[in-house]
């Protein structure tokens, strides 16, 4: 069972973060195929990254996952290589376009299923670990699942609170049951890491130093 304090923690923490930065309204995509896309592309890159690349699949109509999965390796690596290890990310799109229409037939049809399931079903492919995986249930499939990334475990870290990637996840899922506020935490997390608490963090002006355990040790 969650204590009733690291859940009501989690809680103060998200509505402090809504009302600190707003709304996020994630994942910045025009279809659910678009979302599983950046979530490959983003691996191991920053956003502005998976923008140019997604920009240039956009720009030659190749945003489709027929076309990904039948497209040459070679010309999938120009068009991506914006986005960094271009050729194991073209390698990885294609491969799970490929299965997608396998074995599903579209990525719609995948919303059937439960979330166990397509949970085991993706990290079976080649490429697609937790956090990738967790990106697409939650963003592409809407399945009610939280992203564990490497801001998300460093924002907990320095707040004192659990920072085991299962911990965290089973942990916000019992505080925040519903889908709307599991993809609005998960982003307001990573705008907190980016502005403020990034590896070497800027603590100044942080919506969270209240709490903060990290801060507290630096002050004294």
């Amino acid at each position: 069972m969650i204590s009733s304090t690291v859940s009501e923690r989690i809680e103060k923490i998200f509505y402090t973060l809504l009302n600190y930065f707003g709304p996020q309204n994630w994942w910045p995509a025009e279809t659910r195929y678009e979302v599983i896309v950046g979530s490959i592309l983003t691996q191991n890159t920053s956003w502005k990254n998976v923008e140019k690349a997604i920009k240039n699949l956009k720009e030659k109509g190749l945003l489709d996952i027929e076309k990904i999965s039948e497209i040459d390796l070679k010309d999938l690596y120009e068009l991506i290589k914006p986005s960094g290890f271009y050729k194991q990310k073209a390698e990885r799109l294609k491969n799970i376009s490929k299965r997608i229409l396998i074995d599903f037939g579209n990525v719609e049809n995948m919303m059937r299923y439960d979330l166990d399931y397509l949970y085991k079903y993706l990290i079976s492919l080649k490429g697609i670990g937790d956090e990738t995986a967790e990106s697409i249930l939650l963003y592409a499939l809407d399945k009610k699942i939280f992203v564990v990334d490497s801001y998300t475990i460093r924002i907990f870290q320095r707040l004192g609170l659990p920072s085991n990637r299962e911990e965290i996840k089973n942990q916000v899922m019992n505080t925040l049951k519903e889908l709307d506020n599991l993809k609005e935490f998960h982003a307001l997390l990573v705008e907190l890491g980016k502005r403020y608490c990034k590896k070497d963090p800027k603590c100044d002006g942080c919506p969270l130093n209240d709490s903060c355990l990290f801060r507290k040790g630096v002050e004294r």
